[in-house]
Order: structure tokens, then C-alpha cells, then sequence
């Protein structure tokens, strides 16, 4: 790791990582930054909670394997193609798994034990 383009390249390597994390976060965190309907399920915790360790592991991620890799092979292209490998790994883990609280918007019904016969 003598060769000044690897900094930057890991540099970037987080970058990219942090805004792709983030990118791929943001849809699903929509309702719970908007509210929904009439603003009823509205959670601004997900904006200063999980937004920001969304984005230090989407950062993290491919910049440790960048480098674990660029140490144990030697070479910057395999451990390019490993530290993209595990950032796509990450943001699909973080897309199956991550989901925001979801109250259910309508609460009454024929089937509620509270309705109006």
C-alpha cells in the first residue's frame, strides 16, 4: 500500500459507498420522514438515528474490505471487484432487512370489534 492512488481509491471506494447505502435507504425510509396518510405515521427518528448509521456503514463496509483484500492479495483491481461485491452484499442485506415501522392506516372496519352495527 505504497502507492499514493490507493488512499484515494479507498477514498472513493467510501463515497460511493455511502451514497449508494443511502440511496438505496431513502425510498423505503420515505414514509416515515412524509407521515403517510394525514401525516399519521410520521418518525423523524429514522432522519437522525438511522440515517447516519446507514451512512457510516455503507462507508465502512466496501473501505474495510478494500483494504482487508489490498493487504491479503496485493493486487487493487481483486480487491476493487471484492470491496463492490460486498457493498452490493451490504445494500441488499440492508434492503431485506431495514424496514420502518409501519402502523396500519385504517383501524376501523366491518371486522373491528369497535363499528357501528
Amino acid at each position: 500500500m505504497n502507492q499514493p492512488n490507493h488512499g484515494g481509491a479507498g477514498c472513493l471506494l467510501a463515497t460511493a459507498g455511502a451514497a449508494t447505502a443511502t440511496l438505496a435507504w431513502a425510498p423505503h425510509a420515505r414514509v416515515s420522514v412524509t407521515g403517510g396518510f394525514e401525516q399519521s405515521r410520521r418518525d423523524l427518528g429514522v432522519l437522525y438515528v438511522d440515517l447516519p448509521l446507514i451512512a457510516l456503514g455503507g462507508a465502512l463496509l466496501p473501505l474495510l474490505v478494500w483494504a482487508l483484500a489490498l493487504r491479503t492479495l496485493g493486487r487493487p483491481w481483486p480487491a476493487l471487484v471484492a470491496a463492490v461485491v460486498a457493498l452490493g452484499l451490504g445494500v441488499w442485506a440492508l434492503t431485506s432487512w431495514w424496514e420502518p415501522y409501519r402502523q396500519p392506516e385504517f383501524l376501523g372496519g366491518p371486522s373491528w370489534g369497535g363499528a357501528p352495527d
